[in-house]
Formats: C-alpha cells, sequence, structure tokens
C-alpha cells in the first residue's frame, strides 16, 4: 500500500500551498467586481476584466502543456507562482495609490491567466509524481475539497478585507502566492526520467489532440464540459446583481457565494465513495445545475440563493474528481501536461465570453431573468447529453502513436 496519502509530505506539501493561493484567489474573486462596480457603477466592466484573465489563460494553455512536459514541473510551479503574488502585489499597490484603473486590472488578470496556465498543468503532472496511482482518486477529492474550503472562507473574507481597505485583499492574495510558491519549493516534485527528443510544439499538440479525439466518451464529454463552463460561469455575476436587488450589501454577497464552498466541501467527502459512471453523472450533474439556477429566482430573500449554490457545488466535485481520476489512468505520463492543456483548452475555450455575457445580461434584463435564461439552457444541454455517447473506453496505460 505505501505510505498513506496523509503521511506523503510532497502532496500536503502541494496541498497547502494551492490551499493558501485558492484562498487568496476566492478572496479578489469577489473583492475585484465588488471594487470595481464601486469605481464605475458598472457590472460589465468586472465582466470585462474576468474574461481577459480567461482569455489569456486559453491562448497560454497549449504552449504551457507542451513546454511544462518538457520543462521541470516542480520549477515551472514555483516560478509560475512567484509571478502570480508579484502580479497580486503590484494591483494592491496601485490600489493603495490610487492609480488604479480599469486597464491596470486588466494588465494583471492577463498575468495571472498566462501563468495559472503554466501553474495548472506543472501541478497535475506533480501530483501524478508524487502519489501512487491507486491514490489519486483520493488527492483528487483532497484537491476539490481544498478548493471548496477556500469558497467558503474566501468570499465573505474578500467582502471584509475590501471594507477594511480597497488594497488588503489584494495585499492578502500576493502573500498567499508567495506561500504557494515556498510550498512547492519545498516539496522537492522528482524530475521525469530521460526527456524524449524534442519535436516542433504542434507534432506535440497534435498527438496529445489525436489522442484525445480517438476517446470518444472522452471528447464528448469535453463538449459537454464547454457548454456548461459557459453558462455556469455566466450564471455567477447574475447571482451578484440578484443579491444587490433584492437590497443585500458586499458581506451578504459573500456569505451568499460561500455557499458554493459549502457543497463543495461536502461533495468532495464524498465524491471518492460515488461509482456511477462519468457519462450518467454528468447528466445528473447538469439536471442539478439547471434546477438550482432556477430555483435562486424564488422570491425567498437575500440570503435563499445561498442554498441552491451550494446544492450545485456539492454535485460539481463529483464529476471533476471521477473525470480527473479517468484521465490518471488512461493518459500516458509523458503526455499529462499536454493532455491537461488540450482537454482543459477545449472545455473552456468559451468562458472568457461567460462573464460578460452573464454581466451584460443582468444588466440588461435583472439577475433573476438572467439566472433563469442560464438555467433554461442547462436543462436543454442535460437533454442532449442524455441522448450522447458518453460512455468512456477502459483504461490504456500506453503512448500514442506518432504520425
Amino acid at each position: 500500500m505505501g505510505v498513506p496519502l496523509r503521511k506523503n509530505v510532497q502532496f500536503q506539501l502541494l496541498w497547502l500551498g494551492g490551499t493558501a493561493s485558492q484562498l487568496g484567489t476566492t478572496i479578489t474573486t469577489l473583492a475585484m467586481p465588488l471594487l470595481v462596480v464601486a469605481l464605475t457603477g458598472s457590472y460589465f466592466l468586472p465582466g470585462v476584466i474576468a474574461g481577459a484573465r480567461a482569455a489569456a489563460l486559453l491562448l497560454a494553455l497549449m504552449p504551457a502543456g507542451v513546454w511544462v512536459d518538457r520543462w521541470d514541473r516542480g520549477r515551472t510551479l514555483v516560478w509560475s507562482q512567484t509571478v502570480q503574488a508579484l502580479s497580486a502585489a503590484a494591483l494592491a499597490a496601485a490600489v493603495f495609490t490610487g492609480h488604479v484603473q480599469v486597464v491596470v486590472f486588466v494588465v494583471l488578470a492577463v498575468v495571472d491567466g498566462v501563468c495559472t496556465a503554466f501553474a495548472g498543468p506543472a501541478r497535475t503532472a506533480a501530483i501524478q509524481a508524487v502519489v501512487p496511482e491507486e491514490q489519486l482518486r483520493t488527492a483528487y477529492a483532497q484537491e476539490e475539497a481544498r478548493g471548496h474550503a477556500a469558497r467558503v472562507a474566501g468570499p465573505p473574507l474578500g467582502a471584509l478585507l475590501i471594507a477594511a481597505g480597497r488594497a488588503v485583499p489584494f495585499v492578502v492574495d500576493a502573500i498567499t502566492f508567495a506561500l504557494a510558491a515556498v510550498c512547492a519549493w519545498f516539496a522537492k516534485i522528482p524530475a521525469r526520467g530521460e526527456p524524449k527528443p524534442r519535436r516542433r510544439m504542434r507534432h506535440d499538440l497534435k498527438d496529445a489532440g489525436r489522442w484525445l479525439w480517438r476517446q470518444t466518451g472522452l471528447r464528448n464529454l469535453t463538449v459537454v464540459f464547454l457548454v456548461l463552463n459557459l453558462l455556469g460561469g455566466a450564471s455567477m455575476l447574475p447571482v451578484l446583481a440578484l443579491v444587490a436587488e433584492r437590497g443585500g450589501s458586499g458581506l451578504d454577497t459573500g456569505v451568499v457565494i460561500a455557499g458554493i464552498g459549502v457543497g463543495g466541501i461536502i461533495g468532495s467527502l464524498v465524491s471518492p465513495r460515488v461509482a456511477l459512471a462519468p457519462g450518467r453523472l454528468m447528466v445528473v450533474v447538469l439536471v442539478v445545475f439547471g434546477a438550482c439556477n432556477l430555483a435562486m429566482v424564488l422570491p425567498f430573500g437575500v440570503f435563499w440563493p445561498f442554498v441552491p449554490l451550494a446544492v450545485t457545488a456539492t454535485v460539481t466535485p463529483l464529476i471533476n474528481v471521477s473525470v480527473s481520476a479517468l484521465h490518471s489512468q488512461l493518459v500516458p505520463e509523458d503526455m499529462m501536461g499536454r493532455l491537461d492543456a488540450v482537454s482543459t483548452l477545449a472545455a473552456r475555450v468559451l468562458t472568457p465570453l461567460a462573464p460578460a455575457l452573464g454581466g451584460f445580461l443582468a444588466g440588461v434584463v435583472g439577475g433573476a431573468v438572467a439566472l433563469a435564461v442560464f438555467g433554461a439552457l442547462i436543462l436543454v444541454t442535460a437533454l442532449v447529453a442524455a441522448f450522447t455517447d458518453l460512455s468512456v473506453s477502459p483504461p490504456r496505460r500506453s503512448s500514442p502513436a506518432s504520425g
């Protein structure tokens, strides 16, 4: 059985650093739009900023995936998080000195997005390097739990910190990224074995894309994720607008958004025990997402959206852990960075549009109507997915043939 996961120092250091950086990110996820809305009065501009970050992340993902497979994955993770710490510190300085403008938010959001494009595949490869295969499902569940735990504390903490001072949330974000970089450094992620001969980047990416295309179930699951990420992401700014429409404060909004973290923790605890096939599980997740979007519209007060958000977040780790474990079984180790980048890009290529779409619709028709529209579209997606081939081939670990 080897060392229990709780005694795996390398993984636990990665987990601690990831928890810290995730907390900082969730703090600024709420603090940034609250600050921009306070400065400009627009719900659309926070969507533009979030969209710029998402676009930068997606544009950098493909080359980042190739380079992560070629470079030292541990050092890549350390340097990515170090630059994120410096970026957050620069934003804090701009806010503190009163020189903050929307363009500053956009530029630093782009920097953060590019760094995330490298840190994501590097982290995936690092976890696979230090965790035995039989413990990966539990490790991914713990990863999900730390993200959702951060979402419990992050939003209300972000509202409190921005009330203490507009620059404070971004100072905390910089500290958390610095801590993550230190943890990744001390984790001492092992280097790969003898590297393969270098080829042109397009050949490496072509191999990963061809491999994913041949996995019909995974390919179709990725398309469904694409739609869910677009509609689910577009629903977040309407939630903020809905709380404001009902007279809620920034702190009230933080409490409501914390429902995502509460539900996520519950889902993370049960996810290793869920045996439902990923395809069927995806249909269930879509139905829950759509129904909860519609439920948030019910006129039960400022804090009511907390409940549907928590229910939605409960099923999110189930599908994330299921698909992550599936990838760890199917994907060859020397292609993990590329495949993580290719599949993430395919599933999120439309997400830069999500915040702007959600913010625009909320500004035009209000948060409640926007949530109802997105909920109905997610339910339509569930109906289509129910009649789509989402079955997955048996695990195989051989490398793909080059061509």
